[in-house]
């Protein structure tokens, strides 16, 4: 196997690490910028496998990734239930707010496959391009986080609408939590069936939750998914993102048998490395803010992630993804100090 990411999954730690970047594909770059626009609504340019293909090459063609990450969103999902969803120029997603556990009664109890078919072809096209030594990376948000958004409409700084709901409903949310769970499940097995080489769990919204709400909505539906991926895909390796857990990464990754877990930038790195890091390889976690500053800082950034994590399983990421106003050449200057060239 000639693949740095992979080795990495399965424990081998790699020098220089791996690097890949959340959000790689994005605004930042002047190639996605124009096919967005000829592409025109956003989920037009996910659900047409010929503009996603071209989106998730285009950052492994201009700086050379050791992994495609598949060009899609964490909503594709309430979508394929039949939530309303749409994406309002520079508003982000707007989606029918949940009303209640009445509404979740009503909502469909499993995906609309045919709905997710473009998204799977994506994978299959892309895979038949990469080369045998760039990994593919297909991904869904997890339980707690999608649940946020599509009880909200919209995202809210602490998801107080979600939390809200799980403390008046619990019922209901967690209704709304395992129709979700079966959903995702489904969803990461036909992207691993079509070609991923491995799969991503995106809990952004983790970190609001108190520990208890934390091991009930986090770690316990990615548990479930992840053990229903592997009852149909046996070693599939899955890594864990659930941004702002602290100190319960190291609950997490007992709990959920992860391959992987990724890291944000407020994280303790000693902690990770002593906790975390001796059972599962680390993902992560620089500033994303700091790519954006460069210069010095962007030097010290850089040495301080790869002398924490050095020696073990690691792979060189951002704490969260890439924001629209990157330099490019900042990214050039990273991928330089990480592979000493």
């Amino acid at each position: 196997m000639n693949n740095s990411f992979l080795k990495v999954l399965d424990g081998s730690p790699q020098s220089p690490p791996p690097v890949w970047l959340m959000r790689q594909a994005g605004r930042y770059l002047p190639e996605y910028r124009a096919l967005r626009e000829k592409a025109g609504d956003f989920l037009n340019l996910i659900f047409t496998p010929e503009h996603a293909v071209e989106v998730t090459l285009q950052p492994v063609r201009r700086f050379g990734f050791d992994a495609a990450i598949l060009f899609s969103d964490i909503l594709v999902i309430p979508h394929a239930l039949g939530q309303s969803v749409r994406f309002a120029a520079g508003e982000g997603p707007r989606l029918e707010p949940l009303a209640g556990g009445e509404a979740v009664k009503h909502m469909a109890g499993e995906v609309d496959q045919n709905v997710l078919a473009p998204i799977y072809e994506t994978v299959r096209l892309v895979k038949a391009k990469l080369d045998a030594g760039t990994a593919l990376l297909g991904f869904c948000g997890a339980p707690w986080t999608v649940a946020s958004y599509m009880i909200a409409g919209q995202g809210t700084p602490d998801q107080a609408p979600a939390r809200l709901f799980a403390y008046r409903e619990p019922a209901a949310f967690a209704a709304l939590i395992d129709i979700l769970v079966e959903a995702s499940a489904a969803y990461l097995i036909r992207q691993l069936q079509a070609g991923a080489d491995a799969v991503q769990i995106f809990d952004t919204w983790a970190g609001v939750l108190p520990p208890e709400e934390f091991i009930r909505w986090c770690i316990e539906p990615t548990r479930r998914i992840v053990a229903k991926v592997r009852a149909q895909i046996p070693g599939a390796k899955v890594i864990g993102f659930p941004r702002g857990a602290g100190t319960l990464l190291a609950l997490y990754v007992e709990e959920i048998p992860v391959d992987a877990v990724g890291l944000d930038w407020t994280v303790d790195r000693g902690f990770v490395r002593d906790r975390v890091q001796t059972r599962v390889a680390v993902q992560g976690n620089l500033d994303p803010l700091v790519l954006v500053a460069g210069g010095a800082a962007l030097d010290r950034g850089v040495d301080a992630v790869l002398d924490a994590f050095a020696g073990r399983p690691f792979i060189f990421n951002l704490g969260h993804g890439i924001v629209p106003e990157t330099p490019i050449a900042h990214v050039e200057t990273m991928l330089k100090r990480i592979r000493g060239t």
